[in-house]
């Protein structure tokens, strides 16, 4: 679901209005009741909106509208990427898109001005001088720590700043190739989903939509090019991933889990490892594969029987005064994509069938990695997996996210030879899990008995077909 502009009305008067101001006491004071009833011009400012809890400012991916354009309520004006996701913004009222404050590829905190709304294409002009006047203010302040990135990008020292008439500020930005700087690409949620469909790669699709975002069509006209299959592999391996040399700024998700980071630097935490046998795990996930189970699946699933045993680890302390149980069970997994990390919580994972877990999984990450998510969807875990088993990692610690009791590293399930009970030497499937947690509310014998728990659902995993 697309967000809502945040808009707020700015009253002005219509110019017959100021016209009658101007006329004396007696004469003014005969059209008072007619004006009382009068509809008076309104000039509505879109704010830049907060789309999750942690998102302190937002980027401008691309305008939907250009100005002067008209717009309806419910329409997608604006693409603003969060610290979690690219979401369609709509607007909240009708009207005319008369000036863009912001445009493409900046940023600007949450709930400052981004747009000027017009309620009618008489008061453009109007809306346009206002305009004008906020963006003369904003060049006669100090300038931004953002300036001193486009200074080190470009040799020409800034120009000097622009006269409030013409309003460049606020013009869209023109078509750009879809890859900003090699290392994102700004498309719509559809024309993702379309590009993996078709097995098109978007850095190879140049956009057509506004800011040169990549909209269905162009994904559709790249699949239909004869060069598209001996093109795409060739354009994906000569690709830099890493502009060597440069400096590249935070994008809002790096921001978010940077700041994260640091903040989980003040939280108290411990980490206890074990050792897990794996192979009834591993010939059930054979057998039931086939019907679209996955690891991470299994992994949450047994994850979220043992939290039941044990509320206390599925706990968290936010005030470092109170510890709360947390209701619902719900666990959160660590997703590296384009720019990022991301966590998808799986809702209830305790509650669902080892079906409908992997299922909804599968719904989630095609989500996250088409930055669709909703707030909903990815702030609202109580316990965090972080797997790296699939790239072969034996072993690793997890940094604890704020806001959570623990976290629970997963490493590869290894041939290891081990001795059995009756004495001999024997090879079993091994993998080891690191629990980090946080020490003011879960302690050393939580996370043991936990862990024992834990190992008993694995090694003997019939319980999670139920």
């Amino acid at each position: 679901m697309a967000g809502l502009l945040h808009l707020h009305s700015t009253l002005l008067p219509s110019a017959s209005l100021l016209r009658q101001r101007g006329g004396g006491g007696a004469q003014a004071a005969a059209p008072r009741r007619r004006r009382a009833c009068r509809v008076e011009a309104k000039i509505r400012e879109i704010f830049m909106p907060a789309l999750s809890s942690t998102m302190t400012e937002g980027k401008i991916v691309a305008w939907n509208a250009s100005e002067g354009d008209r717009l309806s309520k419910g329409d997608p004006v604006v693409v603003v990427e969060s610290d979690k996701a690219d979401m369609d913004v709509e607007t909240f009222h009708d009207g005319f898109l008369a000036a863009v404050l912001v445009p493409a590829g900046e940023s600007a905190p949450v709930g400052s001005a981004i747009a000027l709304l017009a309620e009618s294409e008489e008061e453009i002009p109007l809306a346009r001088s206002q305009a004008a006047n906020l963006s003369s203010a904003a060049a006669a302040s100090p300038p931004a720590p953002q300036e001193t990135v486009a200074e080190e990008s470009s040799p020409a020292p800034p120009p000097p700043p622009a006269p409030p008439a013409p309003v460049a500020v606020s013009a869209p930005a023109p078509p750009s190739p879809a890859a900003q700087g090699g290392a994102r690409v700004v498309a719509s949620p559809y024309a993702k989903k379309l590009a993996k469909e078709l097995s098109v790669d978007l850095f190879s699709v140049t956009g057509s939509g506004p800011g040169g975002r990549v909209v269905a069509k162009d994904v559709e006209a790249a699949a239909a090019s004869p060069q598209k299959a001996s093109a795409a592999a060739p354009v994906a391996a000569a690709r830099p991933d890493v502009p060597l040399g440069s400096t590249v700024p935070f994008t809002a998700m790096q921001g978010a889990v940077s700041k994260n980071m640091v903040e989980s630097l003040a939280v108290p935490t411990f980490r206890v490892g074990y050792t897990i046998t794996t192979d009834a795990l591993d010939q059930l996930y054979k057998k039931i594969k086939s019907k679209g189970v996955t690891m991470t699946a299994l992994l949450a699933k047994a994850t979220a029987m043992a939290l039941v045993q044990h509320p206390v680890v599925n706990s968290s302390c936010r005030d470092g005064q109170s510890f709360t149980y947390n209701s619902s069970i719900n666990i959160a997994v660590a997703v590296a994509i384009d720019g990022g990390l991301i966590t998808p919580v799986l809702q209830d994972a305790d509650k669902l069938d080892i079906y409908t877990l992997s299922r909804k999984w599968k719904e989630l990450v095609e989500k996250a990695r088409a930055k669709q998510l909703q707030p909903q969807e990815y702030n609202s875990g109580t316990f965090t997996l972080s797997n790296l088993g699939m790239f072969g990692v034996d072993r690793f610690d997890a940094i604890l996210p704020p806001g959570t009791g623990a976290i629970m590293a997963v490493g590869s399930s290894q041939p290891t030879v081990v001795g059995t009970e009756d004495g001999r030497i024997g090879m079993k499937n091994q993998m080891q899990v690191n629990v980090t947690a946080d020490h003011r509310v879960i302690y050393g014998s939580d996370l043991a008995a936990f862990l024992q728990t834990l190992s008993k659902i694995i090694e003997d995993p019939k319980d999670l077909t139920f």
